[in-house]
């Protein structure tokens, strides 16, 4: 290999040698890790999803995800997908605010075999992707039934129509709208269907050349390999021909709202819905995300949380049928979410019984024996995700993405390990005030 590259090296939790990083002079970054086994994962994380759309192309992003496996100029739609899963490759993508990651998991074959000829469709597939106009389908009017030829706009609409039928669609798409002033988070992911009905071919071609350049990149091999084979080989399987590199713009993070927004939405359903929403900490702040990671646990995740336990499980006559929480993390603030299922009638009686187990919370605190339960499970769940190729890759991706910073994967585990009661107390107080939420909720109309 003739060009300089720069190599790094990080101590990554639970494998046997440390992951090697590689940042070719375009930018484009090279991730190798060590996992014995027969299987490998090829991965390349893109540094674009809704965080970079306008109200005019939301759900490009996702859109062409979808379009990216439409053939190249080398191959025919279908061949790339066909050929490895005869393999027995796993082949898939997926778009998130941050991010548009694509991915292949398979043996490595007969002399590596199988894993080369991964590399070199997935870069292929990368770099050189047709966006065929006849599996885009004409751009149309959308509601206009005379359109047969509809191709994968038609796929993607379905999509859209059907999440859009869904109760906690509804609810979780006007909390999250609602939680930001201008922020590209406010989006729904998957856009439109208007807009993917009518957005043209030379518009999405334009996104692509825009944002899937050699320094928006970052591609991961992960397996029991030769590195300076496999380095070598993606290497020259990603030829970006000089491809211009794009800077992804800043943008002002929104400060939570100052006092409690409610909104009431109608639908045809049976129970009500209800999500309440706050904004959170940037990825990149390990401290913070993992004591909100911590209350996740404790509060609502599975039959023994809280609020199961205090709301379903131990009441005569329960208002709700499924009450969780969940914790997204994102580059520029996550989102903690509470979430509830509960009788018509008693949504007041169900959103003041959330609101007094937020208050205990704050209050009291979670006890010694909820928070080192919580961080037991938080170590546990670290551990299993250096298991397989697929989901260190993930971790992997998730951390150079989003984080943009692959070392703190090592203070994750070194901020757990240190963390204590009161720290998560604090987080709680800090990020979980209802005076800084927005609550939805869905009855029957």
């Amino acid at each position: 290999m003739e060009e300089n590259i720069v190599k790094k090296e990080v101590l990554y939790p639970y494998l046997t040698r440390p992951v090697e990083i590689y940042e070719r002079e375009n930018g484009h970054k090279v991730v190798l890790a060590h996992k014995e086994g027969g299987l490998v994962n090829i991965s390349s994380w893109v540094k674009t999803g809704s965080i970079n759309e306008n109200d005019e192309n939301n759900g490009i992003s996702h859109f062409l995800e979808h379009l990216m496996f439409k053939g190249t100029h080398k191959h025919k739609a279908g061949y790339f997908d066909k050929t490895l899963e005869a393999k027995g490759a796993i082949v898939n993508a997926a778009t998130w605010k941050d991010y548009t990651f694509y991915y292949v998991t398979l043996p490595k074959g007969p002399q590596n075999a199988y894993m080369n000829e991964a590399i070199e469709l997935h870069a292929d597939m990368m770099l050189d992707p047709v966006i065929p106009e006849d599996e885009i389908g004409p751009a149309f009017t959308y509601g206009d039934d005379s359109v047969s030829q509809k191709r994968e706009r038609h796929v993607v609409i379905e999509e859209i129509r059907m999440r859009q039928d869904q109760p906690w669609t509804k609810v979780y798409n006007n909390t999250n709208k609602n939680m930001y002033t201008n922020h590209p988070y406010k989006r729904d992911v998957i856009g439109h269907a208007e807009t993917i009905a009518s957005i043209p071919r030379e518009v999405i071609l334009d996104y692509y050349k825009t944002h899937y350049t050699p320094n928006n990149i970052t591609t991961i091999v992960a397996g029991d390999f030769d590195s300076e084979e496999v380095l070598e080989k993606v290497v020259k399987e990603f030829d970006f021909k000089g491809r211009q590199n794009y800077q992804n713009p800043k943008h002002n993070l929104d400060e939570p709202v100052n006092e409690e927004k409610y909104f009431e939405l109608k639908g045809k359903i049976n129970t009500g819905f209800a999500i309440t929403g706050w904004l959170g900490p940037i990825a990149s702040d390990i401290k913070d995300n993992i004591g909100l990671e911590i209350i996740n646990i404790v509060l609502g995740e599975g039959q023994s949380s809280r609020l199961y336990q205090n709301l379903v499980e131990k009441v005569t006559n329960p208002v709700f049928n499924v009450v969780t929480t969940d914790f997204y993390n994102f580059r520029d603030g996550g989102n903690f979410f509470v979430q509830s299922n509960f009788k018509a009638d008693k949504k007041e009686e169900a959103i003041s019984l959330i609101k007094h187990e937020f208050e205990m919370l704050l209050k009291d605190g979670m006890t010694e024996r909820e928070f080192n339960k919580a961080k037991k499970k938080l170590k546990a769940r670290f551990a299993e995700s250096s298991e397989t190729v697929s989901d260190i890759a993930e971790n992997i991706g998730y951390y150079m993405t989003v984080c943009d910073n692959l070392d703190l994967v090592e203070q994750y585990l070194e901020d757990l390990e240190n963390y204590n009661l009161e720290d998560v107390n604090q987080v709680a107080r800090k990020y979980l005030q209802f005076n800084n939420s927005v609550t939805t909720v869905l009855l029957p109309e």
